[in-house]
């Protein structure tokens, strides 16, 4: 029988990651065969990988990483089952350590095949959860390119990256900003002329039944009823639609008896208010049509404008949530 030392276990336990009475059975059954004795571990991992697929792996860690020149960026979720796992130390350093082999990579196929220290990113997620006994996974994997990335991460848990047009001396301030509007906000398109007709028609109807649903027990209680909006994008707001927004509102003050005059002052306020009432799923879900967080009398194409001549080119978030 081959004379198992302490120091073949803590470099066995160095290599792979698992705990010193593991490593230690491992070597005692291949015999002090190094490779082997990690074979057995990996095999050990796949049993207990195959025995928790179906665990829900909500918890984890999300990491951002920036080339060196700021023209590409990813951000990846390593998922567990425990807040306590996630929080580990050396957990948030597989992470990181993952995030920078992903940063190679064009897809969670390639970054899963790619090598980690003599084996796959797939073996390594299996071989750890062996390690760890919880399901360990790549949850999110997103890239992202552009003349300059910049990225946020909340709490290890929302990270997101944006593309900006250029890189000038505001670019780093401007992408960090706009990456905490997308991790805050959940955005999930940059423009409302990105919107599916179909989708846009579908939420229409789907949000004036609700409201519609909701004024009816305001009714019954007495209480001011919501606004039933006649559309939620801008992309529903035609010139013919907007005219006739425009001469509505015309047709209002003339009821009221206010002087023709004076429509001029008033006018542009109630149709911006039209406006505004009728893209609510623009606020809701373009990056470029919401509110600006660290300044709500902006949106966020307005903010980036008046840092120069910048645009968003693009962006990606991924979350644990």
């Amino acid at each position: 029988m081959a004379k198992i030392t302490a120091a073949d276990v803590n470099k066995l336990r160095k290599s792979t990651g698992a705990g010193m009475m593991d490593c230690k059975k491992a070597l005692v059954e291949a015999e002090g065969d190094f490779d082997k004795a990690i074979t057995i571990l990996r095999k050990k991992g796949q049993k207990i990988a195959e025995k928790r697929a179906d665990r829900d792996s909500s918890e984890g860690a999300v990491v951002a990483k920036i080339n060196d020149d700021n023209t590409r960026g990813v951000v990846v979720s390593l998922n567990c089952e425990t807040d306590f796992v996630a929080k580990n130390d050396s957990f948030v350093a597989m992470a990181r350590q993952m995030a920078d082999i992903a940063l190679g990579t064009n897809s969670k196929e390639e970054f899963l095949a790619a090598d980690f220290e003599g084996m796959t990113v797939a073996e390594k997620l299996t071989e750890q959860t062996g390690v760890i006994g919880e399901k360990i996974e790549i949850g999110g994997f997103k890239t992202l390119e552009a003349p300059f990335v910049g990225s946020y991460v909340h709490g290890n848990k929302i990270g997101a990256l944006v593309g900006l047009s250029a890189a000038t001396d505001v670019s780093a301030e401007v992408a960090k900003s706009v990456s905490m509007q997308v991790a805050s906000m959940g955005a999930t398109t940059l423009s409302y002329k990105d919107f599916d007709p179909a989708y846009v028609a579908s939420e229409t109807e789907a949000r004036i039944a609700a409201i519609e649903k909701d004024n009816v027990e305001l009714g019954r209680l007495g209480k001011t009823l919501k606004n039933v909006p006649q559309y939620i994008s801008m992309s529903q707001l035609t010139p013919e639609v907007l005219t006739k927004a425009e001469d509505d509102i015309k047709a209002q003050l003339q009821a009221e008896g206010k002087p023709e005059k004076i429509w001029d002052k008033i006018v542009p306020g109630k149709l911006e208010r039209f406006i505004s009432d009728n893209t609510t799923l623009d606020h809701e879900k373009c990056l470029l049509d919401q509110r600006f967080i660290m300044d709500e009398s902006l949106n966020v194409a307005d903010y980036v404008t008046s840092k120069g001549d910048l645009s968003v080119t693009g962006f990606e978030r991924v979350s644990l949530a």
